[in-house]
């Protein structure tokens, strides 16, 4: 029998059939703007990033994914150029073209999820990237042909080329078929290299890693998920709020805070442009500095140093 994977202190994210019916027919009430999209960025420094080897740099492609460079590394994140999402469809294009991407090092899965595990993008991508990936997803990954695949537990560390990759835990929930859900686990990765520290949180609800991990860490960027929490009765184990979010922030002691998982795809009822309000308001209701809050635009590169 295949291990069962949990969250810390066994928080759950099981809804019944009766949770479900619930949360169609709150939907059905609802009347959303769905015109509004997170706007593209004017301009993409495509050639510098093809052409970059020193500078530590990222830029959002959409969703949960991010191209970042670090120590002359080409490193992805949960990468998904997926043009629908089960019934619907991709709401904005992705900020870098596949056939426009370099060469990449190194891919991260936070877990198994769809919007974050999609094979027809992990088949076009270039070059031969090492994997690391939660403990129990190898398998999968290795059955449809990918042999440069490592997983990690929670608290694990690997050093790659320069960069140290710490994989740590979050709070939530796995599952691609009827039958193996949470067979793999779920978490978020932190990229340290001699100049930069960076997590990408993954998928997650608001919980007391958080602490732990500031514990641990000195943190410059942080990568959170502000998006898919609404109904927040239904959503909140699995999913942070906009509000939750930025207690996180605070909690990690984090120079930088950088937005995700919002106005890519539609998984629950919020929008991407409620997720961003809502994260505004919260973030000036705590009174933090507004430039260490950095809302990309899809397809926007940040450069350290502001180059």
């Amino acid at each position: 029998m295949r291990k069962r994977y949990e969250n810390l202190d066994a928080v759950r994210s099981n809804k019944s059939m009766k949770d479900m019916l619930r949360w169609g027919k709150e939907r059905r009430s609802k009347v959303k703007d769905l015109t509004k999209r997170i706007e593209q960025a004017p301009v993409k420094r495509i050639n510098e990033l093809k052409q970059n080897s020193s500078t530590t740099s990222y830029t959002w492609i959409g969703h949960s994914t991010f191209f970042i460079q670090m120590n002359g590394l080409n490193i992805l994140t949960d990468p998904v150029w997926a043009k629908r999402m089960g019934y619907e469809k991709r709401t904005t294009e992705p900020g870098i073209a596949m056939e426009d991407m370099p060469e990449i090092d190194v891919v991260v899965i936070s877990h198994g999820h769809y919007d974050h595990l999609d094979f027809p993008t992990l088949k076009r991508l270039k070059g031969n990237p090492q994997y690391y990936v939660p403990v129990g997803l190898k398998r999968l990954l290795v059955r449809r042909g990918y042999q440069n695949v490592t997983e990690m537990n929670w608290w694990d560390r690997i050093e790659h080329q320069g960069v140290t990759i710490h994989f740590v835990p979050a709070q939530h929930w796995t599952r691609r078929t009827l039958t193996d859900i949470n067979t793999s686990h779920w978490g978020g990765f932190i990229f340290q290299s001699a100049a930069e520290t960076y997590y990408f949180v993954g998928d997650t609800g608001y919980f007391p890693g958080f602490k732990q991990i500031a514990e641990l860490f000195s943190i410059d960027t942080v990568f959170m998920p502000i998006g898919a929490y609404e109904p927040e009765w239904f959503m909140a184990p699995a999913h942070i709020s906009p509000e939750d979010s930025v207690k996180a922030f605070i909690e990690l002691g984090a120079k930088q805070f950088v937005p995700m998982h919002y106005g890519t795809y539609r998984l629950a009822d919020d929008t991407g442009p409620e997720a961003l309000e809502r994260l505004l308001q919260a973030w000036n209701n705590h009174s933090l500095p507004e430039e260490q809050l950095k809302v990309l635009l899809i397809g926007e590169t940040v450069f350290e140093g502001g180059a």
